[in-house]
């Protein structure tokens, strides 16, 4: 289903509005240091409003929306730092779901995930975190089990649908696993970013259930709807560093005056608008190209490098802007750097996605 501009812009203003509510920086930092990572009663309301249900099928109990909606939602929640399993259940286990689940598969599984009661979880790059075919490092036997490790698997630990992808005898598959099953375990890792929990995934001889017949190219469809998603909070997060930086600037008074007068500040804040900016159409282009089959793997793959360096260059320019302040872990510009640098390498890194956009383009 699509929807029209104005339409859009509303129900982002909507999304908005409840994350400046309820999404506050106390929020965050109170919540990314909580057992779930999460707050359970904010997605909840997020459900409701129909952004956990966002990419869902309407028959499936979602609102049925597409790449330009998710893309636009995903600005708000980047600019918030949601703490929350929005790219992990929402966008990436729903996408993969979707497009390599049977009609069984996708009644059974996408109700939940939609309106919020259930959380999912896509375990599929190894320890390289490369995040191609190459990178999967679990094997499946001809019976179905699994054996091996998956790393850098987002709000793994709270995650009630589990998906994995493994390799079988005839290539790459997909396959449920329950959260009991016997062989599996899974391991909070370490991170920089508390906003964005990680977990390891080991498979011992480890029960699952084939999703589908498809293999890769579900895969990488669901992963380039979860890049589109991940540039786009990375476009809102640099925006909203941007802001609260020139906000400081005009109000840091040295030498008898603002320091956002000063020439050097104003030649480095004008260099990261245009940054910031460019991300922004990144996002956006990717997004508008999705249905493209031709154009689309450039498009995500250029959001997918230009959208994660612009978002590191901005926040880390931000702490250098605000001087001796910004270097404090009370300011929220620390925030903004720890998830910046998560997303340089979360669903492959800028290397990873410059080449992809080369061969697009017979490089």
């Amino acid at each position: 289903m699509t929807i029209d501009t104005a339409e859009r812009a509303e129900f982002r203003s909507a999304v908005r509005d409840l994350l400046h509510e309820a999404c506050t920086e106390a929020d965050v930092r109170r919540v990314m240091s909580s057992a779930d990572g999460f707050d359970r009663a904010l997605w909840a309301k997020l459900a409701a409003q129909g952004v956990v249900g966002l990419l869902v099928e309407p028959e499936y109990g979602g609102v049925g929306l597409g790449a330009a909606e998710l893309e636009a939602v995903a600005e708000e929640t980047g600019a918030a730092l949601l703490p929350a399993p929005f790219l992990s259940s929402a966008v990436l286990t729903v996408a993969l779901i979707q497009a390599a689940g049977t009609e069984s598969d996708k009644a059974r599984l996408l109700p939940a995930l939609a309106d919020g009661s259930a959380i999912g979880a896509v375990a599929l790059t190894g320890a390289r975190g490369t995040w191609t075919a190459d990178g999967v490092e679990v094997r499946a036997g001809a019976d179905g089990t699994l054996t091996g490790t998956a790393q850098y698997v987002p709000h793994g630990q709270v995650a009630d649908v589990i998906l994995v992808v493994a390799r079988t005898d005839d290539g790459l598959g997909v396959f449920e696993v329950a959260p009991d099953a016997a062989g599996f375990q899974r391991t909070t890792a370490t991170v920089f970013d508390p906003t964005t929990p990680l977990s390891r995934y080991t498979f011992e001889a480890t029960p699952g259930r084939r999703i589908g017949t498809a293999g890769w190219d579900a895969v990488q469809q669901a992963l380039d709807l979860a890049v589109i998603g991940l540039a786009g909070e990375q476009a809102g997060g640099a925006r909203r560093i941007f802001d609260i930086t020139v906000e400081y600037l005009k109000t840091r008074i040295q030498f008898g005056r603002p320091i956002g007068s000063f020439q050097a500040l104003k030649h480095m804040a004008a260099d990261l608008l245009l940054r910031v900016e460019s991300a922004t159409s990144a996002a956006q282009h990717a997004a508008a190209q999705f249905g493209d089959a031709e154009n689309r793997g450039g498009a995500v793959a250029l959001a997918g490098f230009a959208c994660a360096e612009a978002y590191v260059d901005t926040a880390m320019q931000a702490i250098q802007m605000h001087g001796g302040i910004g270097f404090t872990w009370e300011h929220p510009a620390h925030l903004f750097v720890r998830r910046a640098r998560t997303g340089l390498q979360l669903f492959g890194d800028s290397a990873a996605h410059r080449e992809r956009y080369l061969l697009s383009k017979g490089a």
